[in-house]
């Protein structure tokens, strides 16, 4: 057994340390409709910038591991890190948020990953490597709650420990919320931590991709990652809100109104995914899941980094208390 602690929830997922370089001399360039989108700087020439603000122990499940334990529940991760000062001050950090370390595997002769986020206007450019780290998922104590997130695109077969591990413990409900090479890796490799969801996330254009459509109605894609096998899916459609599928019904949910201009999207998905499973997992409804992760992720976009701007249980459910009339559900 690697760890003698027992968690309720329990986030899988590779940690970064995020440098934030915050451009001032760049220019966006897209095509028709704001579309594929390009970052142009001078080439060859010295680029002025304006700070650099380092953010360690984040990556999507590091970031849903903040948030849950932040809401109050007992956290743990099953991460990777290198026998390094980076990996040290990822271990602190955790610890300083409240959540277990005990299932953290470090690696000898290797790097913590490092991401350099290039940071222009309200959005941000991320130049990532992930470390090539020996994946070997441990044997602990099955939580209630697994979430599933952002792995390396040397894990296919870690995947399948993972799926080894839920069919062993049938009692133990899986959220995932897939990252670049989960998605790449498609619905049929990962056909079986599809299956097994409880919970699924991603963005409209995430399920387009993973579906190999270009359905636009988000009620169809939701039904039809539904039908891959989660019980519970929740698309986000960034500034537009959010929709979820739950027992054949559907619904709407407008974002909370920002209290100034957004000042950095990163994490905003994240917090929304895992606020609403804390939401799930601390027995709210549906509906009221997605009015937490509202508010969370209107409050993660007005600060640096994806966890500055988590909040806890209360400060929700204060800024619940003073919402506009029009944040409310629709169901469609």
């Amino acid at each position: 057994m690697f760890g003698k602690k027992s968690y309720k929830f329990v986030a899988i997922g590779d940690t970064v340390i995020d440098a934030f370089i915050r451009l001032k001399e760049a220019h966006i360039t897209c095509r028709l409709n704001h579309a594929e989108c390009e970052i142009c700087m001078k080439y060859g020439e010295k680029i002025p910038f304006e700070s650099v603000e380092i953010c360690n122990a984040v990556g999507n499940s590091a970031n849903a591991a903040v948030s849950a334990a932040r809401l109050g529940l007992d956290v743990g991760i099953v991460t990777n890190l290198g026998a390094d000062q980076n990996g040290d001050d990822c271990i602190a950090q955790f610890k300083k948020e409240n959540v277990g370390t005990s299932l953290i595997t470090r690696h000898k002769g290797m790097k913590t990953n490092y991401h350099y986020v290039l940071w222009y206007e309200v959005d941000r450019t991320i130049l990532i490597k992930h470390e090539e780290y020996d994946y070997k998922f441990p044997d602990f104590k099955a939580p209630e709650w697994l979430y599933l997130s952002s792995l390396g695109n040397t894990t296919f077969n870690y995947h399948k420990e993972i799926e080894r591990f839920l069919e062993k413990n049938p009692e133990t409900k899986l959220v995932f919320q897939p990252g670049t090479f989960q998605i790449r890796f498609g619905a049929k490799d990962l056909a079986g931590i599809y299956k097994r969801a409880e919970v699924f996330f991603c963005n409209k254009e995430e399920a387009q991709i993973i579906l190999e459509t270009k359905e636009n109605n988000i009620k169809l894609l939701m039904q039809m990652i539904q039908a891959l096998g989660p019980k519970i899916v929740v698309l986000t459609d960034g500034p537009n809100g959010a929709y979820a599928l739950s027992e054949n019904r559907a619904y709407f949910m407008p974002p909370y109104p920002d209290p100034k201009p957004p000042y950095d999207r990163t994490g905003a998905g994240d917090s929304y995914a895992s606020t609403f499973t804390a939401a799930i997992v601390l027995g709210k409804s549906v509906e009221d899941a997605l009015r937490w992760a509202g508010v969370n992720s209107m409050s993660v976009v007005q600060q640096v980094g994806a966890q500055k701007g988590l909040l806890t249980r209360t400060q929700i459910e204060e800024y619940l208390e003073k919402a506009p009339a029009d944040y409310k559900i629709k169901e469609i």
